[in-house]
């Protein structure tokens, strides 16, 4: 998707060879236009599914899996990272690794909000080692929905968890995939090194 690699070009940050920093439009400040262009475009790509839900973890994925399930017509889900005082039992969960935080959470989905009747995409802002993806492909599995597939912002394909999926069998969906970041600069997959 050329509008989001040009953005990542513009304002994406390196902040080291396995780190990219995009808040000023995904992870911290918001750009509603791009969103809406991101979910048009994992609404073509899926466009084959017979979607019912959106699974996303926050809060990161929330944005452009809303604007799909916008798009789409269906509810989005999101897993929680942290308990809540109303969401405390009935719940499908699973453990994920932050690569980037350095930490091990529980994710939670009620068990009200998706069923085995129910085929889910899966959307989140990054892919690297996989972790969250997996996550949530456990918490569809425990609910025995289908998946639809995993779409994905930003691919770090020099990062194992894309491979691994794809080579599991799981459809995977990435919108702009990183090759490299050496040398403080954003080389995509498919361009020459500059």
């Amino acid at each position: 998707m050329e509008l989001l690699k040009e953005k990542i070009r513009q304002e994406g940050k390196v902040l080291s060879e396995e780190v990219l920093k995009v808040d000023s439009f995904l992870n911290h400040q918001i750009d509603p236009v791009l969103m809406q262009e991101i979910g048009k475009e994992f609404v073509s790509r899926f466009s084959d599914q017979q979607i019912t839900k959106i699974v996303t973890i926050e809060s990161s994925g929330i944005a452009p899996a809303t604007m799909a399930g916008l798009l789409l017509g269906v509810p989005v889900v999101f897993a929680r990272k942290r308990k809540s005082l109303t969401l405390t039992d009935h719940l499908y969960s699973a453990k994920v690794h932050s690569f980037t935080k350095g930490e091990t959470n529980d994710i939670s989905v009620s068990k009200d909000f998706i069923s085995s009747a129910d085929t889910v995409l899966l959307i989140d802002d990054f892919l690297a080692n996989g972790q969250a993806a997996l996550g949530l492909i456990e918490i569809v599995k425990q609910a025995g929905a289908q998946l639809a597939g995993v779409g994905i912002v930003i691919e770090k394909s020099f990062q194992p968890g894309g491979k691994m999926m794809r080579t599991s069998g799981i459809r995977v969906e990435s919108l702009a995939e990183v090759q490299s970041l050496a040398n403080g600069k954003v080389q995509f997959v498919g361009e020459e090194n500059l």
